[in-house]
């Protein structure tokens, strides 16, 4: 499913317009992105997902290609864990 087919299916489900719908799944994206981006907490829609910044520390790693050793300097990346609902959707039942 991509977005406009979400869109279309949250705006059937909800009985709004496709343009409402877009724009609440707009502002969740960016309130979540806001979120994680100050990293000072966790964002967390109970039952379905939750999103929390994780820091990665460095680390040395190889050019598959040339056997090289590279270095990878730390960072943050983005943690997403399934909910409860979500899982049990995910085993058909």
């Amino acid at each position: 499913m991509n977005r406009s087919e979400l869109v279309t299916a949250l705006a059937e489900r909800a009985e709004v317009s496709r343009k409402d719908a877009d724009a609440v799944l707009t502002a969740l994206a960016e309130s979540v992105g806001d979120v994680v981006a100050k990293g000072d907490e966790k964002v967390t829609i109970p039952g379905f997902l939750s999103f929390e910044r994780t820091h990665r520390a460095a680390r040395t790693a190889r050019n598959p290609q040339t056997g090289e050793p590279l270095e990878i300097p730390a960072g943050y990346s983005v943690k997403v864990s399934a909910g409860s609902k979500l899982k049990e959707a995910a085993k058909g039942k």
